[in-house]
């Protein structure tokens, strides 16, 4: 089973990666992960994106493709994967859709989560981190006993600089522009299916291990 999870910053991507990694036994995989493994066991596409990322300049695409087919060409992705945070724009998508035919493994599905723009910024803007421990709240949906006090170790929580209004109303544009388009792309293969991320965690995984299981 070979899956692709889409969905803006906040739709609840994370949690729905873990917990079908675990389902299906796959290994989850996202782009950071990859570049840190290659940089780390000193691939020579790894050395070449360290080039790029020492410079603080963005990894090219093709270099970037070429380090995930690296990564999709081990032993523990024979049997499927799920790709999480890639492909991020259609370009990148046609080059994986290339590189997926040469190795003769087509995807299984590519599974969106939607949720509406006034929601995700509740979801995002919501969010409180403990100073001492780290531990999260939100103050709408798992809010602490004392305001802006951690019930673990009662450290004072914060909002974070990427979880203000303005950071996250950015985060959802360069979403809407960038990656947004992958829906369409994929709605055109017929390999697109979405799920309502405003439910329930546990209906919404229901819904999509539905959908999953009846592409087996």
């Amino acid at each position: 089973m070979r899956i692709i999870l889409l969905g803006p910053p906040g739709a609840g991507k994370g949690t729905q990666g873990e917990r079908l990694v675990k389902k299906y036994n796959l290994p989850h995989i996202s782009t950071g992960d990859i570049f840190r493994a290659a940089i780390k066991e000193g691939t020579e596409l790894g050395m070449k994106a360290k080039e790029y990322m020492d410079k603080g300049e963005l990894v090219p695409d093709e270099l970037v493709v070429g380090i995930v087919k690296e990564r999709l060409m081990q032993p523990d992705c024979q049997d499927g994967y799920l790709l999480d945070g890639f492909p991020r724009t259609v370009t990148q998508a046609e080059a994986l859709s290339a590189a997926l035919g040469e190795l003769n493994t087509p995807l299984t599905g590519v599974v969106n989560v939607d949720v509406n723009q006034d929601e995700l910024l509740d979801r995002l803007t919501g969010r409180r981190v403990c100073k001492s421990c780290g531990s999260t709240y939100h103050v709408k949906f798992n809010a602490s006993k004392v305001r802006n006090v951690c019930d673990k170790c009662g450290g004072e929580l914060y909002q974070r600089v990427d979880d203000t209004v303005e950071t996250v109303k950015q985060r959802l544009e360069v979403y809407r522009n960038q990656t947004e388009p992958l829906i369409a792309y994929y709605e055109n293969k017929g390999l697109l299916f979405t799920v309502d991320g405003s439910k329930d965690i546990d209906e919404v995984f229901k819904e999509v291990t539905a959908i999953l299981d009846a592409k087996k």
